[in-house]
């Protein structure tokens, strides 16, 4: 899975999850990798943006578009 491809939606839903905004650029500056990679994979699991795009025929009543 090239999760570079979905950036655009990485980045709406980290500021919408987590209230972090990327476009100021001394955001990711103190943290690591794994602090982001962590954040990533907590999008995977929640509603978001990323996961409904990486998991299109979930059907669930009430799932958002």
């Amino acid at each position: 899975m090239d999760l570079l491809t979905r950036w655009e939606l990485i980045e709406a839903d980290l500021h919408s999850e987590y209230g972090i905004d990327l476009d100021r650029s001394a955001m990711l500056r103190g943290r690591s990798w794994r602090w982001l990679r962590t954040r990533i994979a907590g999008l995977l699991v929640c509603d978001s943006r990323l996961a409904r795009a990486l998991d299109p025929g979930d059907e669930r009543p009430g799932r958002r578009r």
